[in-house]
């Protein structure tokens, strides 16, 4: 048994007007200083005074949010006992906006220990609204929290189906003002929760369509967006394409690029979907080693012709890096900031942290220590995966 599970969607120009008849008493802003200065707060926070709510805004929350920033939001939220919560912002302020919420309702709970097959009884306090600030992370659609552990220094992965927001508003006017790396970054983040949220283990005919279409709309609109991000069109549909994907991979899962990434990024501390997509590749290239693969699909959505699983992924894995080279991303571990020297001094916790990471074993081919070492060694290298 399974099942789809989604917020209600609110999306398109002028969608923010959703929050003008708002109910409620008091709402809490997660969100970052960032986000503040550029005046999008303010946006917020104009509507829920014509709807006659009071608000607080916490705007500490980091690049890759700790969980020591994510406790110390809720307790503000316990000081102020809002009834609506709001994630507005990147990946970073969603994910730490589900975490304080979780830890506001329920204060007793470990974070770390949070999984899908738990009950939490959330909603006695109060509810969700994700407002995405950038087109990517699709985490105002998701069951997921990604937090970094400062002490460990390392990404944990919590989820759970009572974390889907309630409300998503996804208005195109929160990404005009993207420049153009986090534009790049944000959109491979899509590409790679379309293309493994299409190959993964866990994948449904519920999710399939989304992933597939979400993965045409990123390679059509994310090029214009990042060339020029005065595109109201481009900016429109790749922000509904962050959004789509995030049901497709909300609704399935991820996969090996998601745990490498993670792993690489909490170390090195690359954004998130810079470090994701950079293995993307070679995570195509060793998956469909394993015959279990299904990149003819995504090839063929491609507009990439392939004779078999594994012309298929060569063409698909060329076609991601094609990609990265236009939007000026790195393609190797070296190139995104890495040394020999720390690779071989960091290897036993990037491979730790990668086996611990809950979307290892979601992948088709599931790797062992010894593959996940080769497979940094040869991402750090640029070579094409062979094993």
């Amino acid at each position: 048994m399974w099942q789809f599970k989604s917020p209600f969607i609110v999306f398109g120009q002028d969608a923010l007007d959703y929050l003008d008849n708002l109910a409620g008493r008091h709402a809490f802003i997660v969100t970052d200083a960032n986000i503040a200065r550029l005046g999008l707060t303010k946006l917020v926070t104009e509507r829920l005074t014509r709807a006659g709510m009071a608000h607080t805004i916490f705007d500490r929350v980091e690049p890759e949010p700790s969980l020591q920033t994510t406790q110390r939001a809720a307790q503000e939220m316990t000081r102020v006992q809002p009834d609506w919560i709001i994630g507005l912002g990147g990946g970073s302020c969603m994910d730490a906006a589900k975490g304080a919420w979780l830890l506001y309702e329920r204060p007793d709970v470990d974070l770390e220990g949070v999984s899908p097959m738990e009950q939490f009884g959330l909603r006695a306090k109060a509810k969700l609204i994700a407002i995405p600030t950038t087109s990517g992370t699709g985490s105002e659609t998701t069951l997921a929290s990604v937090l970094t552990d400062m002490t460990e220094q390392r990404k944990v992965t919590l989820g759970s189906y009572e974390l889907v927001p309630d409300v998503a508003i996804v208005d195109p006017q929160f990404v005009m003002q993207l420049p153009p790396a986090v534009t790049a970054d944000t959109g491979m983040d899509a590409l790679t929760h379309a293309i493994e949220g299409y190959s993964n283990r866990m994948r449904n005919d519920f999710s399939d369509g989304l992933a597939l279409y979400a993965l045409r709309l990123v390679l059509e609109y994310l090029p214009r967006a990042y060339a020029d991000g005065s595109d109201a069109e481009a900016r429109e549909h790749m922000h509904n394409a962050a959004t789509i994907a995030g049901l497709a991979f909300g609704n399935s899962q991820t996969g090996l690029a998601h745990a490498l990434g993670h792993s690489f990024g909490a170390l090195f501390h690359v954004p998130h979907g810079r470090a994701v997509s950079l293995f993307l590749p070679y995570v195509i290239e060793y998956e469909a080693r394993s015959g279990m693969s299904r990149y003819m699909d995504i090839a063929h959505m491609m507009r990439l012709a392939a004779r078999d699983e594994a012309e298929a992924a060569g063409v698909v894995a060329a076609r991601v890096r094609a990609l990265q080279t236009l939007l000026g991303l790195p393609q190797t571990l070296q190139q995104a900031g890495a040394t020999a020297q720390q690779l071989d001094e960091l290897l036993p916790r990037l491979i730790a942290n990668a086996e611990m990471d809950t979307q290892l074993v979601m992948n088709m081919r599931v790797p062992d220590a010894q593959d996940i070492e080769r497979l940094f060694r040869y991402a750090y290298q640029g070579r094409s995966v062979d094993f």
